[in-house]
């Protein structure tokens, strides 16, 4: 399993939400850059990012910030947050990102997904953000009707190289990642499934790892910033 450390952006600083609050952000850094690069220095094979701004207004909002650390690192990267449109995930892969994130657009325009997955191979992902079993979209503002499972399963045959599965009501909580849900959604389509959301222990590593789902892998922000989750520590865990 690969240890996806989270790097999570509002106004060009790096900060953790609770519950995707928006007004409960906490700010670990004001240079993302500095980050993502000690975070490749500890060891991460891939960084994980979220323009939290774009994800609200519907298009990039810290640019800037992300093009900062793509300089900075050399090991993969992936984004999600306001990338609705294929010119924007044109833009971000000419940048030199490894892999976009495609969340509110996998509900309001599957078909944008699909055509995306085939013109950029390998580098399309959906992120499917959820309370109670069913998506939400727009930064988690809105509820849908949709099922975690049913969307997942309409991608199946679309080319994407990931879901990543968050617990809405886990992340930033600092309460352990649910592990039935995502182990349950990684049973269900043949699509890997990186687990997100409350992730904040090594014991929570463990049980992912041990869930008898094939996982690709975890991230983790929050428990890597406040150090209830050691890094290297956790880098062996899901290598061993």
């Amino acid at each position: 399993m690969i240890l996806y450390p989270a790097i999570d952006l509002k106004d060009g600083n790096c900060v953790r939400l609770v519950r995707g609050e928006m007004d409960q952000a906490t700010v670990f850094s004001d240079s993302p850059a500095t980050q993502a690069r000690s975070f490749q220095d500890a060891g991460c094979d891939w960084i994980h990012l979220v323009d939290l701004n774009g994800a609200f207004a519907g298009e990039p909002v810290n640019g800037a910030a992300v093009e900062s650390i793509l300089d900075a690192i050399t090991v993969p990267a992936q984004l999600g947050g306001g990338i609705r449109d294929m010119a924007t995930i044109a833009r971000w892969i000419d940048k030199g990102l490894s892999r976009v994130i495609l969340g509110t657009v996998a509900v309001e325009n599957p078909d944008l997904v699909r055509e995306a997955a085939r013109e950029y191979p390998g580098k399309v992902a959906v992120g499917i953000d959820a309370r109670n079993g069913r998506v939400a979209t727009k930064g988690w503002a809105e509820e849908t009707n949709v099922m975690v499972t049913d969307l997942a399963k309409s991608f199946e045959d679309a080319g994407v190289c990931a879901i990543i599965y968050t617990d809405i009501n886990r992340d930033g909580a600092m309460q352990g990642p649910n592990v039935e849900a995502t182990a349950d959604l990684a049973r269900a389509v043949s699509i890997p499934v990186i687990a997100s959301g409350g992730v904040s222990s090594l014991d929570d590593l463990r049980a992912l790892k041990a869930c008898g789902a094939p996982l690709n892998g975890a991230i983790s922000g929050r428990a890597l910033y406040d150090g209830a989750i050691d890094l290297k520590a956790a880098l062996d865990v899901l290598k061993a």
